[in-house]
């Protein structure tokens, strides 16, 4: 995957006009935070159209985030009416928020090397709870990404929109 493009994000209350790109984030920051997340949030649309947060465990791989959930669960259902969604990382000092499409993956040779991953990750088999849960894993393809460091000499300044091309 080539690098997302950085600048800096529209903040009109903040940001009166951006500065250069130095103070800008790295793509390899956000990765560091993509990759050593615990717990992710991801929020999700009800068919209604109200917001629906929840915490789920996932892994960056393959220039994607993904995670598994069950079929019945409301983020299933949600993501099967509309599949546009939002994944966080868990340290809000140090946030990477992804902006994406969630597809459904039904190969199974994709979902062994999935539970490797995890497992290696997390601990434990997920490959036996996911088989008999019927569980469906998604790969969500980022299309834009925020970081947001808090500890940044000038905070403002490093806040950081990455834009995907080949999402």
């Amino acid at each position: 995957m080539l690098e997302p493009t950085a600048s800096h994000p529209y903040w009109p209350d903040a940001l009166s006009k951006p500065s250069d790109s130095a103070s800008l984030k790295p793509w390899s920051w956000a990765l560091e935070r993509l990759e050593n997340s615990h717990n992710y949030w991801i929020a999700t649309s009800r068919p209604d159209g109200q917001p629906h947060l929840m915490l789920v465990w996932g892994i960056w791989w393959q220039d994607a985030f993904w995670f598994s959930t069950g079929p019945r669960t409301r983020k299933a259902k949600n993501l099967a009416g509309n599949p546009r969604c939002a994944v966080g990382t868990e340290k809000a000092d140090e946030a990477v928020i992804l902006e994406g499409t969630a597809q459904e993956v039904s190969d199974r040779a994709v979902w062994k090397q999935l539970v490797e991953i995890y497992n290696r990750k997390y601990g434990g088999d997920v490959g036996p709870l996911l088989e008999s849960s019927g569980g469906s894993i998604y790969r969500v393809a980022p299309q834009t990404a925020f970081g947001q460091d808090e500890h940044a000499e000038n905070f403002t300044e490093a806040v950081t929109r990455w834009t995907f091309t080949n999402s």
